[in-house]
């Protein structure tokens, strides 16, 4: 949400853009479906050469601040290219609610303002923000004695690239799929107040802090382990650093990114030739296998979980044509929107929170994220409870409807789980959820997977 204030404690309707050429169907709370707002712009001065006189923004910005601290400010965006009309189009389209400008012309409207802000509020009583429009239920942008509804914004939006980057596939329909509801005892034999986590920040890694904050609010220690690749010495001191780190704590954890940028021949290369290497792969072993601890692996954490061997086989093991596997989307390149997933199975200490058939919102980015089995290989991970999660509709059913399964995963596939539950790997990022975010999408973002991994120590 490009330009959006953050921490306002307030619903966020005008800047709420959620809409891109792929997107799950989110439901608009209808608390946040709210017209009549007004919408005003912070003008901020320049000097001949057009740049802005940064005096002047401090003064306009600190003002802006404490409005929102205040919480008048509802939302508020950041004017980019295409000027007020873009910014407000693109708002708008996020919530479906409709925008009417008064009295500005097209050149004003569409002029690149760089540093202005457009704020929407119920009212604002300061000369520094000027009147520009209001929100309206109907989905129209309404401006120099023109309506154009927002659907055929959005088409108009889409339509020109829709045969180099689809919106839409052939799949469509219900994946049939029971439930698993056996679950196995979630206690450790190793018990422990504080778990201790190590978390490897590989080169292009970049979820590393959301999820040390998500595990430092579930209770846990969190280790991050930096994998220095600049010259060979760096190398092998950090693999000499991570072993020792996984020797010393209860749970590893994988975070998302793009490590070595997706490269070479697909992601997670980088992060499984790490893994691979005896010193790490044996203190990774001993750790799952004889002190009882759990490993996640989330994103590009997941892919790399999966190329191991270690969900769902629970081992590092070399993979063959019939393993499992997770290869480019169906549409063919990167997805960034909120999904549905459903709780196929419970049966490991990471789900032992959740109940079979919880459903739960989480937001995906990735381009390979499509989980691709043989059936036979799918039959036998589902009777064994290894299917953790499950992209599903507006119904909770599992479906290969490429608006709510956005990367065509074979069965709807989310997440995967070893045969012992102490490994869970899955693309939907649940340590992305958090105070503030996600107000006006509604769903449960809270899957406490981090509780209870951390419960699982207690």
């Amino acid at each position: 949400m490009s330009g959006t204030f953050k921490n306002i404690d307030v619903p966020p309707t005008l800047c709420s853009f959620c809409v891109a050429p792929v997107a799950a169907k989110n439901v608009i709370t209808p608390e946040f479906k709210k017209a009549g707002n007004k919408v005003y712009l912070l003008q901020i001065e320049r000097d001949d050469d057009n740049l802005p006189d940064f005096d002047d923004v401090t003064r306009k910005y600190q003002k802006l601040e404490k409005l929102i601290h205040d919480k008048v400010v509802v939302s508020a965006s950041a004017i980019g290219r295409g000027g007020y009309l873009a910014s407000a189009v693109k708002s708008a389209l996020g919530n479906g609610l409709g925008v009417k400008f008064f009295s500005e012309s097209k050149k004003r409207l569409t002029q690149k303002r760089y540093g202005e802000i457009l704020v929407e509020a119920a009212d604002i009583a300061d000369p520094d923000f000027k009147l520009m429009g209001e929100i309206r239920e109907e989905p129209f942008i309404e401006a120099c004695g023109e309506q154009v509804p927002l659907d055929e914004i959005c088409a108009a939006y889409t339509a020109p690239l829709e045969a180099v980057f689809p919106t839409k596939t052939d799949d469509a329909g219900e994946v049939k799929t029971p439930l698993y509801e056996k679950k196995n005892v979630m206690q450790s034999k190793y018990r422990t107040a504080v778990p201790r986590v190590v978390v490897p920040v590989f080169p292009g890694t970049n979820c590393e802090y959301d999820t040390a904050a998500a595990f430092g609010r579930a209770g846990a220690k969190v280790r991050t382990v930096i994998i220095r690749n600049r010259h060979a010495e760096d190398v092998a001191a950090s693999v000499r650093e991570f072993a020792a780190e996984i020797r010393n704590a209860q749970i590893i954890m994988i975070p998302g990114g793009f490590s070595a940028g997706d490269e070479p021949d697909g992601s997670g290369k980088f992060i499984t030739a790490v893994f691979r290497n005896n010193s790490v792969m044996d203190a990774t072993m001993e750790l799952l296998k004889n002190r009882d601890g759990l490993m996640l692996g989330i994103c590009n954490g997941f892919q790399a979980l999966i190329k191991l061997g270690l969900v769902p086989f629970g081992e590092i093991r070399d993979m063959d044509v019939h393993s499992p596997t997770l290869t480019y989307n169906t549409i063919g390149r990167h997805v960034s929107c909120a999904v549905r997933t459903r709780v196929t199975s419970t049966d490991s200490p990471w789900l032992m929170l959740s109940q079979p058939g919880d459903v739960h919102s989480v937001v995906v980015s990735h381009g390979e994220g499509r989980f691709v089995a043989e059936d036979a290989v799918f039959g036998r991970l589902l009777k064994d409870g290894r299917i953790a999660t499950q992209y599903v509709d507006e119904g909770g059913n599992p479906t290969m409807d490429v608006a709510y399964n956005p990367n065509g995963s074979m069965h709807a596939v989310e997440g995967l789980l070893s045969p012992d539950g102490h490994v869970l790997g899955k693309m939907g990022h649940c340590e992305r959820a958090g105070f503030g975010l996600f107000r006006n999408v509604d769903g449960d973002y809270d899957q406490k997977i981090f509780e209870g991994g951390v419960a699982y120590f207690r």
